[in-house]
């Protein structure tokens, strides 16, 4: 099971989502032959373009943010694969460790609030054909119950294994021992978080530290330290600075962020070993970009002297 920020796998296809949010927002008002049409054309978007994608469902928002006056949203969801595939959609309550990892939880941690007792979704079951797509509402209920916060679950959508009729075998097969067949249940969870007061949600950087795979591939490590009662959110970049003063971007890493109630996030990844870098010289500067509901941003940066290790 992998994650980045909110996204947990299990495992099913991540993909760009600035896209869908515009394709979505037509499609739903397409005829079902056109509809099927579009769909196909976005799969082959989505194929060329640079998101990585796992699994036949796309989904998009891949997070969804309640705030101010928003009082319902909707997620977009496309089936890519060659058979119809239904999904159950439910609400999972989940923990993110300071490692980044999820588990899910029933009883809520100190400081922490569950959105589930604020929203309704519906439909609770999705049928899709092939290159077809369909939308899951949410919406706000009782928020007149909250305090102020961040309320926290997630929409978890469950691929249901197709059956077959029973009586039906398999002409020829022996039928007199007893068989067990294991099928994977393929599904992807998004965060839905609803917010009530101001976004204080800040960050900064620190424990900068660098080591090697062991391929020997440089890592950077580094700690998010979070403060306020939001969570954050956003795209971190990572630079290398020469003694000439030349920087060149050896990370991209988006959708990283910091859950409530946790005030510590560890976070490792490898940087680019393709562009030239001399990691023993010189110095890293990381960039990292909070990303609001509003769209406004803040950029938090710090920096590691490669020359002093």
């Amino acid at each position: 099971m992998n994650c980045i920020f909110g996204l947990q796998y299990y495992p099913l296809k991540a993909f760009n989502q600035i896209f869908m949010n515009n394709f979505f927002c037509s499609a739903r008002r397409l005829t079902p032959v056109v509809q099927r049409f579009s769909a196909m054309c976005l799969i082959l978007l989505v194929v060329a373009s640079t998101a990585t994608a796992q699994g036949d469902l796309l989904i998009s928002p891949l997070r969804i943010v309640f705030e101010n006056t928003k009082r319902s949203q909707e997620v977009s969801l496309a089936n890519v694969g060659k058979d119809t595939a239904v999904y159950a959609v439910s609400v999972k309550n989940l923990r993110m460790r300071e490692n980044g990892a999820f588990e899910e939880i029933t009883v809520p941690d100190s400081g922490q609030l569950f959105a589930d007792h604020f929203i309704r979704y519906f439909p609770r079951k999705v049928t899709l054909a092939p290159n077809e797509s369909q939308v899951v509402k949410i919406q706000l209920i009782r928020t007149s119950q909250m305090t102020e916060g961040e309320y926290r679950s997630h929409l978890y959508f469950r691929a249901v294994p197709q059956e077959k009729p029973l009586g039906e075998e398999k002409a020829g097969e022996d039928t007199a021992g007893i068989a067990i067949q294991l099928k994977p249940i393929f599904g992807i969870t998004i965060p839905v978080i609803i917010r009530k007061g101001e976004n204080d949600g800040d960050v900064t950087l620190s424990d900068l530290s660098v080591d090697a795979t062991a391929e020997g591939k440089p890592v950077i490590n580094v700690s998010f330290n979070r403060t306020g009662k939001m969570s954050v959110y956003g795209t971190l970049r990572v630079f290398h600075i020469d003694k000439k003063g030349k920087s060149v971007e050896v990370k991209l890493v988006k959708g990283l962020g910091v859950y409530t109630p946790n005030t510590l996030r560890m976070f490792s990844t490898e940087m680019d070993t393709d562009k030239g870098v001399d990691y023993s010289s010189g110095r890293l500067h990381l960039v990292y970009t909070l990303q609001n509901a509003d769209d406004t941003e803040k950029e938090v940066e710090a920096y590691l002297d490669l020359s002093s290790k």
